[in-house]
């Protein structure tokens, strides 16, 4: 009975012991999971960009109409994947950026030329974020803005559609801006050395009719040309 007794305790030592180590592994496996530190930036088309922490989501010109004047379509789940009350904000309406037919159908804030002055509130609903609007000029568009958005102390400049260069040029401390090729082209043009303004560029908007190469060796630029394409900033 009294071996019975002991070989019964031993194996209930030997079960909780397994069960707290499975506990732990479980947990240090979520934490992992949870507190990944990090911006996670989607590519979904044009200058269609979906940006998480974990915790907030936000969506730079899209939903858009797909395949407006010729430029990038998407499939359709991307529309059924967009996270509940996440928060939109557009450089400008034109419908390869905007679509207000797909928009009245989120929930979420969105944000604009109609509403300009009330992004800044948005630092009182998202942790460790600002955003700074610049009116910019685009062909073809009375109200069009670039966005500088800081998050987590990282910063990254989002350029839209606009031609020129020298609201980027005016900007510091860059760790990600989010340009057209033109941009490129356009300092090139004004003898501006665009490259010391960002620690990193990912080209975007690119056309199916655009042919833009980059030396393969040329690891501060990053050509946005396939959709789904993903970027991580640690933080």
């Amino acid at each position: 009975m009294l071996v019975a007794i002991f070989k019964y305790q031993t194996l209930m030592k030997e079960f909780y012991r397994k069960l707290v180590l499975i506990i732990a592994i479980l947990g240090i496996s979520n934490l992992g999971f949870t507190q990944t530190n990090e911006i996670k930036i989607k590519f979904i088309g044009n200058c269609g960009l979906y940006l998480t922490d974990g915790n907030s989501n936000l969506y730079i010109d899209f939903p858009y109409k797909s395949g407006a004047h010729n430029y990038m379509e998407y499939d359709k789940s991307e529309i059924d994947h967009i996270k509940e009350n996440s928060t939109f904000i557009f450089t400008h309406r034109h419908s390869d950026h905007y679509s207000k037919k797909l928009l009245k159908k989120l929930n979420g804030k969105k944000y604009g030329s109609w509403n300009i002055s009330d992004l800044k509130e948005l630092r009182n609903s998202i942790p460790n974020f600002s955003i700074q609007c610049f009116k910019t000029s685009h062909n073809f568009s009375l109200s069009h803005y670039s966005y500088l958005i800081t998050w987590h102390d990282k910063n990254i400049f989002i350029s839209g559609d606009t031609e020129n260069v020298e609201t980027l040029a005016a900007q510091k401390d860059i760790d990600w801006a989010f340009i057209p090729a033109w941009i490129a082209v356009d300092a090139k043009k004004k003898d501006i050395n665009f490259r010391t303004i960002s620690k990193m560029f990912a080209i975007y908007h690119i056309g199916p009719n655009d042919k833009i190469t980059k030396d393969t060796n040329d690891t501060q630029i990053k050509l946005l040309d396939k959709q789904g394409e993903t970027i991580s900033i640690p933080y």
